[in-house]
């Protein structure tokens, strides 16, 4: 059984290890998971999920989990960003779950959540040459491109406005 819920304290490091090992399925840039795990760690890379809690679920957002029997397969947050607006945060699924419509059922369950806490907008920052595909997903829920503010000079921002409609998202 696939469940999506919010992500417990002990998960963090299960959690930080699935962003590593899609991270380095997409970027590479070491020879194994594990030198690429070490490099990120000493890099600071994922240090606000040290403590979920306050760059999270106290910082108006959420941290969620898929979890398929007992194992989180991929993750997906939402935090504030600004007045009305949250950002879209830790998105990644292991590879070999894509296409089961996943994606798809993190992002409804985000966007329930941005809604209830009275979020108009959600906004993201990706690397559009690395990340194409998450690029289209991301159009195909209606988001659309904005001037990138992030921290990474490389990133494009995407924004989308919350109202009811998910977006035009056709699994292929």
């Amino acid at each position: 059984m696939i469940e999506i819920r919010p992500i417990q304290e002990h998960e963090i490091p299960q959690a930080k290890r699935v962003i590593f090992t899609v991270a380095f399925e997409i970027f590479g840039g070491a020879d194994t998971l594990e030198e690429s795990i070490a490099k990120f760690s000493a890099q600071g890379k994922l240090k606000e999920m040290d403590d979920v809690r306050a760059n999270y679920f106290e910082n108006g957002g959420t941290f969620l989990v898929t979890v398929h029997d007992g194992r989180i397969i991929g993750t997906g947050a939402i935090r504030f960003l600004e007045a009305g607006v949250c950002e879209l945060k830790r998105l990644w699924l292991l590879s070999e779950y894509h296409g089961q419509g996943l994606g798809y059922r993190m992002m409804k369950e985000l966007f329930a959540i941005a809604r209830q806490k009275g979020y108009r907008y959600m906004r993201l920052f990706t690397d559009p040459v690395y990340q194409k595909r998450a690029v289209e997903f991301y159009k195909r829920l209606g988001f659309y491109e904005i001037q990138a503010v992030g921290d990474d000079p490389d990133d494009i921002g995407m924004e989308k406005p919350l109202e009811e409609n998910v977006g035009n998202f056709n699994r292929r």
